[in-house]
């Protein structure tokens, strides 16, 4: 479970005028030039990102198409249904609304997270545009940003071929109508994938910052901390490491010298000394910059989740108390077992078949990845969303929705996309993009449950 040490190179990293040199946790520690050749890294992802927008805005498309026919509003269906309508009503009144259903369980608002209705507050004020509308362009903004933050990944780990596949298949999944929805899977993973981009480049304190509004986005946003603490960790480690066995290196270099002679040794110590010096303090600013980052990472999530606790009576668990009333909790799979047995043994609608076809490839998806052996915080990161997923209960229709941020799934498939021939990867995509437009219409149009 070690990063990048097969590929034990520099190279370019794909977003900046840097050089990176890969380090055993998948990290890359960075010699940071002061202005990022951002024009280069656009032109050299414009193929993924015009694949991607192609690919959403067909999916749009048919679904406005079929919207029309039936006498439906494609904006307001985009903007307005279901979770995506209580985000734009605490943007519009902040939160307090609460659902009594007849069997006495209450449904909060203070389930939602506050990174997406601030936002769309804040866009409301300097823009005149509705609630719905300003959803719309954080979404599909937030979207744009998070293909690029997939394809910088891909394109740092594999290459171009592969990064671009790998955000050609994630804007191809089968509930990829939602990156262009009022929803905030597209804000979460552009903040995830950037948060992770940044470790592995080493940039701890943007990596920490990320994390923390990862964390206000989504209730999973904690698994982007979790993957920059496992990383931090680990680096800590590795570095605590490295400078033991170059301390003994050293002293046994002196050994010998002094075998050589005292005197020559003498004259050379002073400049030895400052170079120690220099990098002794070269080395706890990056430890620094480190524990800072990591410290970071988890405060958004945190944040919220003693607010709601505060805010309810009960500081730890005020928080878990609201989400049980949505009937979300994590029970470590028993609920979702229930919802599968009933699926194989009865008649089930078409999303639910679906749901459960889609976490069952996770699985397999994600023991794929173990095996590729791909950076720590890529690892960590993916498994996490994957354990909430499938060890938590309520909601199974939408358990897909919850995989979305989980892109690094997609990277042993975009690999044996690009070893593929040109033919049969081209039939897999046109199959993709079928699956995909019909099925997201259908979620939006015509399933009786929610996505």
């Amino acid at each position: 479970m070690v990063g990048l040490t097969d590929l034990a190179r520099s190279r370019r990293c794909s977003l900046s005028a840097e050089t990176c040199q890969e380090t055993a946790d998948g990290s890359a520690q960075a010699d940071v030039r002061p202005l990022p050749r951002l024009h280069s890294a656009l032109r050299r992802a414009a193929p993924a990102l015009g694949l991607f927008a192609a690919a959403r805005l067909t999916g749009l498309l048919v679904m406005a198409g079929w919207a029309w026919r039936i006498d439906r509003p494609p904006r307001r269906t985009l903007a307005r249904s279901w979770d995506s309508d209580w985000y734009m009503l605490i943007a519009e009144h902040g939160y307090g609304r609460t659902l009594t259903w007849p069997d006495g369980a209450v449904q909060s608002d203070l389930a939602f997270f506050p990174l997406y209705p601030g936002l769309i507050r804040a866009v409301t004020a300097v823009l005149p545009v509705t609630s719905g509308s300003a959803g719309l362009l954080i979404s599909w903004a937030g979207a744009a940003t998070a293909a690029l933050g997939i394809y910088a990944i891909g394109e740092l780990l594999y290459g171009r071929r592969a990064a671009t596949a790998l955000v050609l298949l994630w804007g191809l999944l089968p509930h990829s109508i939602v990156l262009s929805m009022a929803y905030t899977e597209p804000v979460l993973t552009a903040f995830a994938a950037w948060s992770l981009y940044a470790v592995l480049t080493g940039r701890w304190l943007w990596a920490g910052a990320l994390s923390a509004l990862a964390g206000l986005a989504r209730p999973n946003g904690i698994a982007v901390a979790a993957a920059v603490l496992a990383a931090a960790g680990y680096s800590a480690l590795k570095a605590r490491g490295e400078a033991r066995e170059g301390h003994l290196g050293e002293a046994d270099r002196e050994a010998r010298g002094n075998a050589r002679g005292e005197a020559r040794e003498r004259d050379r110590g002073k400049a030895r000394e400052g170079n120690r010096e220099r990098r002794r303090e070269k080395a706890r600013g990056r430890r620094r910059r480190l524990w800072a980052g990591a410290a970071l990472a988890p405060a958004g999530w945190c944040a919220y989740v003693l607010y709601v606790g505060f805010r309810t009576g009960d500081p730890l668990g005020g928080y878990f108390a609201v989400q049980r009333g949505w009937t979300s909790k994590f029970d470590f799979g028993v609920g979702a077992l229930r919802v599968v047995r009933d699926i194989v043994l009865r008649p089930a609608l078409l999303p639910m078949v679906l749901a459960l076809l889609i976490v069952a490839a996770s699985v397999v998806l994600f023991a794929l990845l173990v095996l590729a052996r791909p950076p720590v915080a890529l690892l960590v990161y993916t498994g996490v969303l994957v354990l909430i997923t499938v060890g938590g209960s309520g909601f199974f229709e939408s358990k897909p929705r919850f995989l979305l941020p989980a892109f690094p799934l997609l990277l042993p498939l975009a690999r044996a996309m690009t070893k593929a021939r040109p033919g049969a990867a081209a039939l897999v995509t046109v199959a993709l993009a079928g699956l995909s437009f019909a099925y997201g219409t259908y979620l939006l149009m015509l399933s009786p449950i929610a996505l």
